[in-house]
């Protein structure tokens, strides 16, 4: 209650006060407030970054294998910092005069954890990844969903709880559905022998509610998919599979890095990199029934070939040992309306229920446009 108090004399002495002198001196119809001016400070401020940034060239450096490539990470042990076309043909004059040998093997198993389930802000960046929805679209998809906006047979009610939240617990109830969903599913390796309890890492978390999940784990999409709309089967499909993965087992991935040194002097070291995944865990919630592979996953399976330390190596072409590339640094990147909820919510700005509202009202002022990339710039006024 004293935070809501708190928030609403911030919101009166900042929009009250400020808004009239808007009107007064730039135009009628603007307004300013607790969260969207800060919002507009934080795109105006990444703005100034960008005009100032000044690019630099650097060389991007791979020696091409019979079976894969590798990158050129270390020149004399130290990072390597290929500044200009002249240090880049250089080295490749260097590696023509000696051979390509490994040097170190480092093969470790790695576990990969699920993430917590969704609250607000994390749903509102998850749909504009994954499937480009803009932070008001998803508000009003899961608005339709948790209302319960359609009819399935034999059901009635919503099917997720409740969609401004910042908590990311789950009820007893859902906690012991979900294994038995997972058990069903997927077969009892992939559950927990105990809950897994998510803690929250935001600042002033208020978790008057439970993670946003759906109301029966038991529902999956495709039961549900006939009586739903696209956007509809789409978000729900997401906020289940997010809630069942959080409680199954991690995945286990076999990383191999190999260096290989290279170089008149060698000088240079090469990194290859791959990578397999031993058992999925949680990654198999993600896995849609129509691809039976890992394809539906941004991580893939890429095998390195066996190899022995002091091995030496076969280029593709010796002739043309290294491919090189010119690239230039970029400016940080403007906002997108996902980045920018993680960007308030990191810094402890605004609330779950203001993040969709506070991105359409600046926009809707005129104080921020959105660029055919789907990013945030700020306009003149």
């Amino acid at each position: 209650v004293n935070a809501q108090q708190a928030r609403r004399i911030l919101d009166r002495a900042v929009g009250y006060k400020l808004s009239p002198l808007l009107w007064k001196k730039i135009k009628p119809g603007l307004s300013a407030g607790r969260v969207q001016s800060v919002s507009v400070h934080i795109i105006v401020e990444r703005e100034k970054e960008i005009r100032k940034f000044e690019p630099e060239e650097f060389w991007k450096i791979n020696a091409e294998f019979l079976e894969f490539s590798a990158e050129l990470k270390k020149i004399q042990n130290r990072p390597s910092k290929v500044k200009n076309k002249s240090d880049a043909e250089a080295i490749e004059i260097s590696v023509k005069q000696g051979d390509f040998v490994v040097k170190e093997i480092d093969e470790r198993l790695t576990k990969r954890n699920p993430n917590a389930p969704f609250t607000t802000s994390t749903l509102q960046q998850e749909a504009s990844v994954k499937m480009g929805y803009s932070v008001k679209k998803t508000m009003v998809v899961a608005q339709q969903l948790y209302e319960g906006n359609f009819e399935i047979p034999e059901y009635s009610g919503g099917l997720i709880t409740y969609m401004r939240t910042d908590s990311v617990s789950l009820s007893a109830q859902a906690l012991n559905q979900a294994q038995e969903v997972i058990k069903l599913e997927f077969g009892s390796e992939y559950g927990l022998k105990k809950p897994k309890i998510y803690k929250n890492k935001t600042i002033n978390a208020q978790e008057a509610h439970e993670a946003i999940r759906p109301v029966d784990l038991s529902l999956k999409p495709i039961d549900v998919k006939e009586s739903l709309s696209k956007d509809q089967f789409r978000l729900y499909s997401l906020i289940w599979e997010r809630t069942i993965a959080s409680q199954m087992t991690p995945a286990d991935i076999a990383r191999t890095t190999v260096k290989i040194e290279a170089g008149s002097k060698k000088e240079y070291i090469f990194f290859a990199q791959g990578q397999r995944f031993i058992f999925l865990g949680f990654l198999k919630a993600f896995i849609k029934e129509e691809a039976s592979n890992i394809d539906s996953l941004s991580e893939k399976d890429f095998i390195l070939p066996k190899f022995k330390k002091g091995q030496f190596l076969n280029l593709k072409n010796p002739n043309k040992p290294l491919k090189m590339e010119q690239s230039f640094t970029k400016p940080p990147p403007r906002y997108s309306e996902a980045s920018l909820v993680k960007k308030l919510e990191s810094e402890g700005i605004g609330r779950p229920s203001t993040y969709a509202p506070t991105i359409s009202t600046i926009q809707e002022r005129g104080y921020v446009d959105l660029t055919p990339e789907k990013r945030l710039k700020p306009t003149s006024i």
